[in-house]
């Protein structure tokens, strides 16, 4: 399945932290984990349409890895796999 974001929406795949702890103990996966705040860009929207009718394009590219807010994206599961949909406002940063 193929999912293109509307407007300025942008479809997000989470990186998964380590689950070992910066002392070298392995977590179970039953510890309860942060939700995370790093992604790679999967697609992206036109851009934000703005009341005169202009599309603004998009600051962030597809194959790009981010900085996301924590509580912003919306999660959603397509073929056994979890996603994020977010709102460009909901980018932080760009990692290089």
């Amino acid at each position: 399945m193929k999912i293109k974001p509307l407007s300025d929406h942008i479809l997000i795949e989470p990186i998964k932290e380590e689950e070992k702890t910066k002392a070298g103990i392995l977590l179970p996966a039953t510890a309860e984990k942060e939700k995370p705040e790093q992604g790679l860009v999967i697609a992206v929207g036109p851009g934000r349409k703005v009341s005169s009718g202009k599309i603004i394009p998009m600051s962030v590219l597809p194959g790009q890895k981010v900085l996301f807010t924590k509580y912003g994206p919306n999660e959603i599961k397509v073929d056994d796999k979890e996603y994020l949909i977010a709102k460009e406002e909901d980018i932080l940063a760009i990692i290089e």
